[in-house]
């Protein structure tokens, strides 16, 4: 007989990192927030649909930059949350295999009471911090590493920093892709800050976001996109950000140089792990 499917409840739960609410989404799905901020949306009707438009941006990256299905992509997510992204990417490249490394252990275990998540070695959940994983793990084992960690609407700053992207860059295979999403204020002040501290890591780095974001009209998140292989202009990849339901603009080039003009992140220098 097959297994039951699971069959989530809405309601607040206490976590190990505070509270989780989750509710039924308006379209369908539901939508998980932590401690108040909204972290994720999962439809387990449909493994096809990503309702975040910055998931959708970084898909689109992805895809583009990866065309064949049925590549064995080997993907380290850093962030889970109900793992959204994953179970779509692990549903899109069939023999893909997944690692998603979430801080809280009481998330990552209702993620996986609460939905049909693909299970190991497609997608493994791994309990810890996101910068002591990727330190832990032999270099060269990644396709792509997918930072999406958030305390609140920041990304913790030691997943930010020049040594830590570094750490991340040596998990890359040659050609593989880093991706970070990165939030920020109308002021632009730490993506700006973010794009200079990635463009020093890596040779070739990205923008993906609405364009008011680039203009400093709104407060929202940017894909940033980074690799040591080339990353072209990709005009099929513009169309697919222009046809999304929240259009979407690629910068690249010149534009990334000149946009990236912040201060560039370094760990502390009495950086240790229990400072972490």
């Amino acid at each position: 007989m097959a297994a039951s499917r699971p069959t989530p409840a809405a309601g607040i739960f206490d976590i190990s990192t505070g509270t989780a609410e989750l509710v039924h989404s308006v379209g369908g799905g539901w939508l998980l927030s932590i401690n108040g901020a909204q972290s994720s949306h999962i439809d387990p009707e449909d493994v096809d649909r990503l309702d975040f438009e910055y998931m959708r941006q970084a898909a689109a990256a992805i895809a583009d930059h990866y065309p064949d299905a049925s590549a064995p992509l080997r993907v380290l997510h850093l962030g889970a949350a109900t793992c959204a992204l994953p179970r779509y990417l692990a549903h899109r490249y069939p023999q893909s295999r997944h690692v998603a490394v979430e801080i809280d252990a009481e998330l990552a275990r209702l993620a996986r009471e609460w939905f049909d998540l693909p299970r190991a070695p497609r997608l493994r959940l791994r309990v810890g911090d996101a910068r002591e994983v990727t330190e832990s793990l032999r270099a060269e084992t990644r396709d792509v590493v997918i930072r999406d960690a958030f305390a609140g609407s920041v990304t913790p700053e030691h997943l930010t920093t020049a040594e830590f992207t570094r750490a991340a860059r040596r998990l890359l295979a040659p050609g593989g892709l880093y991706i970070a999403n990165c939030g920020d204020r109308r002021d632009l002040k730490s993506l700006r800050s973010e794009v200079s501290t990635i463009g020093e890591v890596f040779e070739n780095v990205e923008l993906i976001s609405d364009p008011a974001m680039f203009k400093g009209r709104r407060s929202g998140n940017v894909i940033v996109v980074a690799g040591d292989g080339e990353l072209p202009a990709s005009a099929d990849l513009e169309r697919s950000l222009r046809s999304d339901p929240e259009p979407a603009r690629l910068m690249t080039g010149n534009a990334v140089a000149s946009f990236g003009s912040g201060r560039i992140r370094r760990d502390p220098t009495d950086r240790s792990p229990a400072a972490d």
